[in-house]
C-alpha cells in the first residue's frame, strides 16, 4: 500500500507524528476500525437475510418443499465460482485464518480478505449452509484493521491491537454484547490485558455497537427477557449441565476434524462440494431446522413453541408428547456438527459461533425437559434458563472461551440474574473440555504446527520469530568422498567457521566436521590423501527440521544438545545452520518489538 495512491496521507501523517502521541492516534483508529467492523457486519448479515428471505418467500413456499435439498448444494457451487473465479484466493475460515496472521504474518492481513467473505459467505449461509456468519464478519472486520494500521504505518503490536479492536466491534456489533465483545478478543487473540489495550477495545466495541443501533434499532439476535429466577437447588442440575456440556463439546470438536480429514482425501475441489453439498441437503431436507444459522430455532426453544423450532417432520402430529420432543431436540444436537462440518469440508465458507449456541441451546433445552419430565422433582426448572446456560456450557468447551460465555449470555439475558449458575457450568465444561482436548478448534491445527500465540509472553515472542531470518548460510559444506586435503584447502582456508557440514552428491545432509577435530592432523600433509572426510565426520548434536520444528522445539533442541550451532535440514537436504546467539538475539528484538 503506497503513501502515493492517496492524495494528502504523507503530509496527514508527518501532522500526526508532531500533534498526537501512538497512544492517541490509536484510540482514534480504534473507533474508526469499530465503526468499518460493525458496517461489514450489517452488510453481511443483511445480505444474508436478504438471500434467505427470497428464497423461502417467493420459492419454497411457493413451489416444493423439496427445494431444501438442491439450496445449499446451489450456495456452494456460488461460493466455489467466487473463490475460484472472482476472488482467484482462498477465503480460508475466518477466525482461524486471523490468528493465523497475528501469529505468523505479523498482523498482516491480504487486502482481499476485507471483502472476500462478504460475497462468499452470505451465499453460503443465504442459502442453507449449517455454519454462523460471525466468523467471516470477524475476519472481515479484522482485515480492515489490519490494513487501515498498515495504512497509516503503524508497528507490529499496534497493528495486532488494531485487529483485536476490529474483532471486538464485530462481535459487539452482532450480538450488541459490548463488554463480552472485549472479553471475546482478549481471550481469543490472546491480547493482554493493560489498560494500555482496554481503552482501544472499548472505543472500537463501543462505535460498534452504536453502528449496528444506527441500522438495526434495538433489534438483537436473541431477544430474550429473562423471567426465571436462581435458586439454590439447581445448583446440582447445573453442575451435571456442566459436564454433559463437556461430553457435547468434545463430540463437536472430535466429528468436526474427522469429517474435514475424511473430505481432505478427496483431492478435486468440485468432487468435494458436490459430495458434501449432496449430504448436506439431504441433511436440511431430512431436519429442516438444521438449514442456515439457526438462530430462529434457538427463539423458538426458548419460547417453548416446539412446531416452529423443529420444522416439518414425520414426527410432526407426536409433538405433544414431550418425549418425541425429547427424541427431536437429542437429534439436533447429533446432527448440527455434521451439518456444520459438511458445509465447511464442502469449501462453504462461515464460522462455528452459531452452530456451538444452537447445540448448546438443544442440550440444555433438551435436559431441563428430561429432568422436570422424570417425576424427581415437585417445582420444574427454568427451560428457558437452561437453554441459555446450555449455550454458554458448550462455548466455553468448544471455543475455550468461559469468559466469552459467561458474559455473552449474561449481557444477552438483560441482567446477571443467571450469573452465578453459567459460572458453574462454563467453568466446568471448559476444565473437562481442556483436559481432554488442550486447544479449540480455532487453535488445534495452529498449536499443532508451533505457530499458536498465548498469554505465554516467552511462548508468544518464540512463535512470532520467523525461522528463515535466523538462518546462516556463510558454512563450507564438505562432500563426503574429500579428502583431508580437500578439507584443507576447499574448506579451512575459504571458511571463517569452526564447523563443516558434510553432505553427498545430492546435498543429503551427512554429518559434521568441526575445526578442533582436524587441528592435530592438519599440517600433517603425509595424511592428506589417507584420512577421508568419512573418517573424520561426526554425527550432528541434533538437526533442525525446517518443515516441522517450531521455534519452541529448537529452542528446547538447543537445551538439551548444549550445542552453540545446530544445522538445519528439508527433507534431509543440507539448508545452513542457526547459532544460539543469533537466536537469542532475535528473540530479544522481536520481545521488545511485541512489549513496546
Amino acid at each position: 500500500m503506497s503513501l502515493k495512491t492517496i492524495p494528502g496521507l504523507h503530509r496527514f501523517l508527518l501532522w500526526k507524528t508532531k500533534h498526537l502521541s501512538q497512544q492517541q492516534f490509536i484510540l482514534i483508529l480504534s473507533v474508526i476500525i469499530g465503526f468499518t467492523a460493525g458496517l461489514g457486519a450489517v452488510i453481511i448479515k443483511n445480505l444474508t437475510h436478504f438471500i434467505q428471505d427470497l428464497l423461502e418467500a417467493k420459492v419454497i413456499i411457493t413451489y416444493h418443499h423439496a427445494f431444501y435439498f438442491i439450496f445449499p448444494l446451489i450456495g456452494l457451487a456460488l461460493t466455489l465460482f467466487i473463490i475460484k473465479k472472482v476472488l482467484k484466493k482462498d477465503v480460508g475460515h475466518g477466525i482461524p485464518s486471523t490468528l493465523y496472521a497475528i501469529s505468523k504474518r505479523k498482523g498482516i492481513m491480504r487486502s482481499f480478505q476485507m471483502y472476500g467473505s462478504i460475497l462468499t459467505a452470505p451465499l453460503t449461509v443465504g442459502f442453507g449452509g449449517s455454519v454462523g456468519l460471525e466468523g467471516p464478519t470477524v475476519a472481515t472486520g479484522a482485515s480492515l484493521g489490519s490494513n487501515i494500521s498498515r495504512l497509516f504505518r503503524m508497528n507490529q503490536s499496534a497493528r495486532t491491537l488494531l485487529v483485536g479492536c476490529a474483532a471486538a466491534g464485530a462481535m459487539s456489533s452482532i450480538f450488541k454484547a459490548p463488554i463480552a465483545a472485549i472479553i471475546f478478543a482478549i481471550e481469543v487473540f490472546s491480547l493482554d490485558l493493560t489498560l494500555v489495550s482496554m481503552l482501544p477495545l472499548l472505543m472500537a466495541s463501543v462505535s460498534a455497537i452504536l453502528t449496528s443501533y444506527f441500522f438495526f434499532g434495538s433489534d438483537t439476535l436473541l431477544p430474550f427477557e429473562l423471567k426465571d429466577s436462581f435458586h439454590f437447588s439447581e445448583v446440582p442440575f447445573y453442575i451435571i449441565l456442566g459436564c454433559i456440556s463437556a461430553l457435547g463439546s468434545i463430540y463437536f470438536t472430535v466429528i468436526y476434524f474427522k469429517i474435514y480429514k475424511i473430505f481432505g482425501k478427496i483431492n478435486n475441489q468440485f468432487y468435494r462440494m458436490l459430495i458434501g453439498g449432496g449430504c448436506l441437503g439431504i441433511l436440511v431436507f431430512l431436519v429442516p431446522p438444521l438449514y442456515g444459522e439457526g438462530y430462529g430455532v434457538i427463539n423458538n426453544l426458548l419460547a417453548e413453541n416446539y412446531l416452529q423450532a423443529l420444522g416439518t417432520n414425520f414426527l410432526n402430529e407426536f409433538l405433544d408428547n414431550i418425549w418425541v420432543v425429547i427424541l427431536l431436540l437429542t437429534g439436533l444436537v447429533i446432527f448440527k456438527i455434521i451439518a456444520t462440518s459438511l458445509t465447511f469440508a464442502a469449501g462453504g465458507v462461515g464460522g462455528i459461533f452459531a452452530p456451538v449456541l444452537f447445540m448448546g441451546s438443544a442440550l440444555g433445552h433438551c435436559f431441563a425437559l428430561i429432568v422436570n419430565n422424570t417425576g424427581l422433582l415437585n417445582k420444574p426448572i427454568s427451560t428457558s434458563s437452561f437453554t441459555m446456560v446450555g449455550m454458554a456450557g458448550l462455548m466455553a468447551g468448544v471455543l475455550h472461551a468461559p469468559l466469552t460465555a459467561i458474559f455473552l449470555i449474561a449481557e444477552l439475558t438483560g441482567g446477571y440474574e443467571l450469573f452465578v449458575p453459567l459460572m458453574i457450568t462454563a467453568l466446568i465444561s471448559y476444565l473437562i473440555t481442556n483436559t481432554v482436548q488442550p486447544h479449540s478448534v480455532y487453535t488445534m491445527e495452529l498449536a499443532k504446527k508451533g505457530e499458536l500465540l498465548t498469554h505465554d509472553k516467552d511462548q508468544t515472542v518464540l512463535t512470532l520469530l520467523n525461522i528463515n531470518q535466523i538462518i546462516e548460510k556463510n558454512f563450507v559444506p564438505l562432500q563426503i568422498n574429500m579428502n583431508l586435503g580437500d578439507v584443507i584447502h576447499k574448506g579451512v582456508i575459504k571458511s571463517s567457521r569452526n564447523i563443516f557440514p558434510v553432505i553427498d552428491g545430492n546435498n543429503n545432509f551427512m554429518g559434521i566436521i568441526l575445526l578442533d577435530d582436524i587441528r592435530p592432523i592438519m599440517f600433517k600433509q603425509h595424511l592428506y590423501d589417507e584420512i577421508k572426510v568419512s573418517d573424520i565426520m561426526q554425527r550432528a548434536p541434533d538437526t533442525i527440521d525446517l518443515q516441522n520444528d517450531s521455534m519452541k522445539t529448537i529452542m528446547k533442541k538447543f537445551q538439551h544438545s548444549a550445542a552453540w550451532n545446530l544445522p538445519v535440514i528439508k527433507e534431509n537436504k543440507y539448508i545452513g545452520f542457526i547459532s544460539k546467539s543469533k537466536m537469542l538475539t532475535a528473540y530479544r528484538q522481536k520481545l521488545i518489538e511485541v512489549t513496546v
